[in-house]
């Protein structure tokens, strides 16, 4: 049941990085990043590790779709 949730978790999260482009300006999707990032953690179900992980990969996202909209 756990490693489900944490599954299913991870796998919204990677779904907003890569699609919530369509629907969302950067600022936005960075935040839901975020804001996902951390009730994951407050939750249990990532570690401390994990959480900066994905804040990383957020600010990834963010800086490229930055880049892609100077171009």
């Amino acid at each position: 049941m756990f490693d489900q949730r944490k599954q299913d978790s991870l796998a919204a999260w990677h779904k907003l990085a890569t699609q919530a482009q369509q629907w969302m300006d950067p600022e936005q999707q960075y935040d839901e990043l975020l804001k996902a990032a951390d009730e994951m953690e407050e939750k249990g179900l990532i570690t401390s590790s994990e959480w900066r992980q994905l804040v990383r990969d957020a600010g990834s996202v963010f800086t490229g779709s930055q880049e892609h909209k100077t171009h």
